[in-house]
């Protein structure tokens, strides 16, 4: 398989004294072509917008603030939803606790409606290809947003999971009222390795290999497990969905709820950028993985183990080999995966990649109180394996990574 090398439209820069905007409907973006070449070239580009408000979350209110300059001329579409957010879901164990007591009295408590910019199930991005139109738009938003968000009558103002390629972009927010703190971070992997055995024998501790190598074992007794890789799930998702089930009711902390629906259309509707993983053992499904093509990187999203089998056979680690030997076979130099089970990934040499939270109060009196309360309540406080890894500082650190931080750098440097 050949790796595609995205080239990105250049975006003529937007005069931000002259800029307005225009919050529209699904229904309404038939009317600006701009929309087709939106996060253009990116994991995610504009059809995965609309199969997360297709399949995802009819409780949101969902809408695209069309970007305009002074001579009417679309500039940027930044997608966003309204939603009441729960504000305790990052807390410990403990605190959350104490919290539904306290709901049994007030329901409300620490639920804001919230008007968030980005992606209901993703990292949100700027739709803007260069460093000084990001610059613009951030400046434009960081105003306009207030005005949206008291006509919808959102209390909050969330700039959703913002990847740290844009703080320096991002970083006029501070000037306007918002505090950022981290969201739970993303993890990079370089692979630009000629065997998944040379990366274990290069990039591995004697004790993480000798570890690794027994799960691998584990999982290859009889029958045995064969793999199948697919870009359309449909045909298997009633045996699929139940195990990715199993896995988001396991985890401690709770991010967006797929359905059948999103599962299926993903793969339909973005057949290029899509590969599901589909493990069985005497015939029935006990493990599959949703990834995504970007690039150089091999981006593994969402997945689900069979319980019953799963711990048994190791099989979070029979997942891990499989789908980087296949990335690594196709020529991808980097494997990302998402937010959570950072225990086994520390081990691995994952890399973290942070995902930033721009948040504000569209009141300036409790913005002050808010500006206290957030390092208190972000959630990668109450994540003891976070601060093992050798760079947790940079997920409140203020150097800005790399433009592409899964780029162009020799993907050993990061072992």
């Amino acid at each position: 398989m050949n790796i595609h090398n995205f080239e990105y439209p250049i975006c003529r820069k937007i005069d931000i004294a002259d800029a307005g905007s225009l919050a529209v409907s699904r229904a309404d973006l038939g009317n600006y072509q701009e929309w087709l070449s939106a996060f253009s070239g990116r994991q995610k580009d504009h059809r995965y917008y609309e199969i997360v408000e297709d399949t995802l979350h009819p409780e949101f209110v969902h809408r695209y603030l069309v970007v305009k300059d002074g001579a009417g001329v679309t500039r940027a579409i930044q997608p966003f939803f309204v939603v009441h957010l729960d504000i305790a879901e990052g807390l410990s164990r403990g605190i959350k606790s104490l919290i539904r007591l306290i709901r049994r009295l007030w329901p409300s408590f620490m639920r804001v409606r919230t008007l968030m910019l980005g992606c209901a199930a993703g990292e949100g991005q700027l739709d803007a290809t260069d460093e000084t139109s990001r610059g613009m738009i951030a400046r434009f938003l960081a105003v306009s947003l207030v005005d949206e968000a008291r006509l919808r009558n959102a209390k909050l103002i969330v700039f959703k999971e913002f990847p740290a390629m844009y703080r320096e972009s991002l970083d006029c927010l501070r000037h306007h009222g918002y505090s950022r703190v981290p969201s739970m971070p993303a993890v990079r992997l370089g692979i630009d390795y000629p065997s998944f055995d040379d990366y274990m024998r290069r990039a591995l501790s004697g004790n993480t290999r000798t570890h690794l190598r027994r799960n691998l074992r584990a999982s290859e007794r009889p029958p045995g497990i064969d793999l199948q890789i697919i870009d359309d799930i449909s045909p298997f998702i009633d045996e699929a969905y139940p195990l990715y089930l199993q896995v988001y009711e396991k985890s401690n902390l709770h991010f967006e709820k797929l359905t059948h629906e999103y599962f299926c259309d993903l793969g339909r509707r973005m057949p290029d950028k899509v590969r599901y993983f589909l493990w069985r053992r005497d015939g029935r499904l006990i493990a599959f993985s949703t990834c995504m093509l970007e690039g150089d990187t091999f981006c593994a999203e969402y997945f689900g183990l069979d319980y019953a089998v799963a711990l048994d056979l190791h099989l979070y680690f029979r997942v891990f080999h499989d789908e980087v030997s296949w990335a690594i076979a196709n020529g991808y130099r980097w494997y990302r995966s998402g937010p959570l089970q950072y225990h086994p990934k520390l081990q691995l040499r994952f890399r973290l990649e942070p995902l930033d939270l721009y948040v504000r109060h569209t009141s300036k009196i409790f913005n002050v109180a808010l500006r206290w309360l957030l390092p208190l309540i972000e959630p990668t406080r109450y994540d003891p394996v976070l601060r093992k890894f050798p760079d947790h500082a940079e997920l409140w650190g203020d150097e800005t990574l790399p433009r592409q931080s899964h780029g162009h750098a020799d993907a050993r440097e990061q072992q």
